[in-house]
Order: C-alpha cells, then sequence, then structure tokens
C-alpha cells in the first residue's frame, strides 16, 4: 500500500494483484512458456504477482455434498482453500490449460469443481449468479495441436477455452482475452505476434 500526503488531500494507491494459474504438467512447454510471458509483463507493469501450478497442489474430487452453495466455501480439506483466498483477491487471473480432447486437463476441472459455492450462488429458480466483482478480470490461454483453422471448426482449442470462460464468466467476471496458440506439433517456437499478444492483453487490463 502507497500513501501520498498532498497538502490536506490523502490519496491511497494500491498494488494490483495478479494470479497466474498453470494447468500444464509440461512445466517448460509452450503454454508454461506463455504463460510465464504474461508473468513477466504483469511484474513490469507492476501487479503483484502469484504463480500457481496446479500439479503441485493436493486438490482433491468433488463429491457432490453441496454444503458449498450454502457455506460459500468447500468442506473439504486439502490446498484449495489457500487457492480461493487469491482468486478472491486478484484483480486479474491469467489461467493457461493445454487443449485435451477439447477440453481442459483433469487437475483443472477438479479445481472448477470444487469452487462452484466459491464462484457462484443460486437463487430460488436455481439460475447462478456470480460472487465475484465485474472489476476482476481474467485472461485465458491455451495451446493445441490442430492446426488452424481446423482448431476452431473441430471445436478443439475452442472447447477447452468455453470450459475456462463458463466458469470465470459465471463467477461475475470480466474476460480481458485470450491467446489460442494452433498447430503446435509443427511449431518449435511460440511466435512473436503470439507472445506480443498476450503482453498487450495483460497492458490493457490496468
Amino acid at each position: 500500500m502507497c500513501v501520498l500526503n498532498l497538502g490536506k488531500a490523502r490519496c491511497s494507491l494500491k498494488t494490483k494483484k495478479m494470479l497466474a494459474i498453470q494447468a500444464t504438467p509440461r512445466k517448460h512447454g509452450k503454454v508454461a512458456s506463455m504463460l510465464d510471458t504474461a508473468v513477466q509483463q504483469g511484474k513490469s507493469c507492476g501487479y503483484d504477482t502469484v504463480v500457481i501450478d496446479l500439479y503441485e497442489k493436493n486438490i482433491q474430487y468433488c463429491t457432490g455434498c453441496m454444503a458449498c452453495r450454502s457455506q460459500g466455501r468447500c468442506v473439504i480439506q486439502d490446498d484449495l482453500p489457500g487457492i480461493a483466498a487469491l482468486l478472491q483477491e486478484s484483480d486479474l487471473i491469467v489461467l493457461a490449460a493445454p487443449t485435451w480432447f477439447a477440453n481442459v486437463p483433469a487437475v483443472l476441472k477438479a479445481l472448477f469443481d470444487r469452487i462452484a459455492g466459491l464462484t457462484m450462488e443460486e437463487g430460488p429458480t436455481g439460475i447462478p449468479h456470480g460472487r465475484f466483482k465485474k472489476e476482476q478480470k481474467y485472461m485465458l490461454i491455451t495451446a493445441c495441436t490442430t492446426p488452424f483453422p481446423f482448431n476452431y471448426l473441430a471445436g478443439q482449442s475452442s472447447g477447452c477455452i468455453r470450459a475456462m470462460r463458463e466458469v470465470l464468466h459465471t463467477s461475475g467476471m470480466t474476460m480481458a482475452g485470450k491467446v489460442v496458440l494452433s498447430g503446435t506439433k509443427n511449431k518449435k517456437q511460440i511466435p512473436e505476434k503470439v507472445l506480443n499478444k498476450i503482453r498487450k492483453i495483460v497492458r490493457k487490463s490496468l
């Protein structure tokens, strides 16, 4: 927290927080590299940045007990409470996951299932309402081996993006942008234009 005292005026400037979630087992793969680009840009922009590798966390499967709907939190004791706290206090969430069978990896789906009560509440008719603020933003990153435009036409990367967006959009947050790297099988390096797009989205999220 930075406080500026300008005569009688008192101005409080809060450092914005960025949460980067890595949902890929390949720590040095393309998805991880794309996420790292977002993290480095975030730090350059002044974000207080935290990186979470879901493959290093203990996230149990949802049991469907529905207690989270009334309590706003999951009753299972593992690493979820710490992640949930970071989600709630972050101004920008960057979620990076590879496209597997037109969807997200199991570890990310497990997280999604477990944070249902945190991200939304149900009204009397069963229609969900987000618990997060619209001022909170999120950015989605994915990569797949299917080349463009078949990654969209066959619903591969678009399926993964849709799965990620559904959860964060329902929470009430605002999308800052998305980045898709297709045809990774024939790409030894990530094109600079893709990395520049990531940097631009992070800069504009401030």
